[in-house]
């Protein structure tokens, strides 16, 4: 499995930060995750439902609300439909970037929220509550006793799970303005609700009149004496198990059969006619690969060595500024120049082999930006770090058959 920071803009053109896992191998499909009122896509338990999820295959989006964990904004600025907002411009993200979501899933208020924005996803075919409030309007009841200040101010400062957070009038109005019942009516995709009976937060109430309000198909699913936030590590990864195999139902999954799994996806490349002329696909890309006048190609593309050494210096450069990223370094940008060349083993003191030729790719990295020289050597070493770097120096099998 595999967890990849991401970022992308609400409509106020706020950066919001997210969390991609992905599970070993291609997705069977993509999930967007909402985390619960005031919480982040850190709490443990996003994290446990979303490892459950992988290891079905499934990859899942969790993000900070706009204000909320990394993400930028203010917290006293949005509200309920704010909410909506950064969801739908989540699910774009993926559409764009990877995959569009199928699966919708909200821990409690995110749950709500969830439910407010799938009609807006076409490309959801199934949603999934856990502890969700059956209307917005829930949680006003939690800033009972700052009523009479958000009349009188047009603002309180409130006290959430023992964290303090300034909440706005506009707050409240806007909890009043969502008629969910009707929506819920109207979904026409699959809903999946979890609670606990116990929840001492938002009552086992709530649920029925969600399950009440929703159309087939539907189904319940009994948290025991799970707490609203999932605390303990086996609720929540039985949650996240559950959610797996019911999300399944609803996801074209291949069926095991023992054989080795055909490869869906990938990158495709077609050569037709006489020529070295070669069309390739990858997802929703298309380009030409080619070889050079002089050997018998038309030179109207890279060679597969260029894309080789494409590969590597990318992923390099992706890698330096991922690295500048989260160690807020001054990089203005990374460069990377690969090429390749085959020598004889014998004019390379470095290497294992001692015989025939071997391939050897230089990579000359040029950084931009007002960098100490401690952290240009250590990005240096960070080089060595990335993904294609790592491939290229591990043992590798292309496993081939006809179709």
């Amino acid at each position: 499995m595999q967890n990849l920071k991401v970022a992308f803009e609400n409509q106020d053109g706020q950066q919001l930060s997210g969390v991609l896992d992905l599970p070993d191998g291609k997705p069977v499909g993509f999930a967007l995750f909402a985390h619960c009122f005031t919480c982040s896509k850190n709490l443990k338990a996003v994290g446990n439902i979303a490892r459950a999820m992988n290891d079905a295959g499934i990859a899942v989006l969790r993000f900070d609300f706009t204000g909320l964990g990394q993400s930028e904004g203010e917290f006293a600025d949005t509200n309920f439909s704010s909410n909506v907002d950064d969801l739908l411009a989540a699910a774009d993200f993926l559409a764009h970037e990877y995959e569009a979501p199928a699966i919708l899933v909200g821990h409690s208020l995110g749950g709500t929220a969830v439910l407010q924005a799938a009609a807006q996803i076409d490309s959801a075919v199934a949603v999934a509550t856990i502890g969700s409030p059956s209307e917005p309007a829930h949680v006003a009841r939690m800033l009972a006793g700052s009523e009479d200040s958000l009349r009188e101010r047009g603002e309180a400062e409130v006290d959430l799970g023992g964290r303090p957070f300034l909440v706005k009038q506009q707050f409240v109005d806007d909890l009043h303005r969502h008629d969910l019942p009707s929506s819920i009516g109207s979904l026409r995709k699959a809903l999946l609700v979890m609670h606990a009976p116990l929840d001492a937060v938002v009552d086992i109430g709530n649920a029925s009149r969600l399950f009440a309000a929703a159309k087939h198909p539907k189904s319940f699913i009994s948290l025991d004496d799970a707490d609203h936030l999932l605390s303990r590590q086996r609720d929540s990864r039985y949650a996240g198990q559950v959610l797996a195999s019911w999300a399944s139902r609803y996801l074209d999954v291949p069926k095991k059969t023992g054989k080795a799994p055909r490869v869906v996806g990938g990158v495709v490349a077609t050569t037709p006619g006489n020529s070295f002329r070669t069309e390739v696909r990858s997802g929703k890309h298309r380009f030409i690969a080619d070889e050079p006048k002089t050997v018998g190609g038309t030179d109207m593309g890279p060679t597969p060595y260029d894309l080789l050494s494409a590969a590597l210096a990318t992923c390099t450069s992706m890698t330096l500024r991922m690295y500048a990223n989260h160690k807020k370094l001054a990089l203005e940008s990374a460069t990377v120049r690969v090429s390749h060349n085959k020598i004889h083993a014998e004019d390379c003191k470095d290497c294992e082999s001692d015989t025939g030729k071997i391939d050897e790719f230089q990579r000359t990295i040029t950084l931009a930006g007002d960098l100490t020289d401690a952290q240009r050597k250590r990005m240096l070493e960070i080089a060595d770090r990335c993904p294609v770097h790592l491939t290229l120096h591990s043992e590798t099998k292309v496993r081939s058959s006809l179709t």
